[in-house]
């Protein structure tokens, strides 16, 4: 239930960034989508559902999580009850320090709980430097 309420929230973000990159106007929404709308309502309740797993722990990063999801989700929650949502005021919540804090918070947290490579090979994702290697 945490990893997918963390999943809901970094790729929910990764869709208001491309959201916002568009120059949607404000206005209501019909037709077409996609719509912001529904993405940040399920980024909103992600958030709810990790400060109440967070709310009794005793883990002092986990409470920082939990608060920092409060401040997201309220700003989440003040941009959806405006009647239109455009690219403008996405792009005003994607560059909130809310967000932001909570977006880093669950990457390390992710990061700390299962760590790239953790089997002990090397994740074929990302490429490493060994300076202890050089070229001749």
């Amino acid at each position: 239930m945490i990893n997918d309420a963390i999943e809901t929230i970094e790729s929910g973000y990764e869709f208001l960034l491309a959201y916002a990159a568009q120059g949607r106007p404000a206005q209501a929404e019909s037709g077409p989508g996609p719509h912001a709308r529904p993405t940040i309502e399920g980024m909103a309740a992600a958030m709810d559902t990790l400060v109440e797993k967070f709310k009794g722990s005793e883990n002092d990063f986990e409470q920082v999580i939990a608060e920092d999801c409060r401040k997201a989700g309220a700003a989440m929650r003040f941009i959806l009850a405006q009647p239109a949502i455009g690219s403008e005021i996405v792009d005003n919540l994607n560059a909130s320090i809310h967000l932001r804090a909570v977006l880093t918070d669950l990457f390390l947290y992710s990061e700390a709980e299962e760590p790239l490579g953790a089997e002990g090979t090397p994740d074929q994702s990302t490429m490493s430097y060994d300076a202890t290697k050089t070229s001749s």
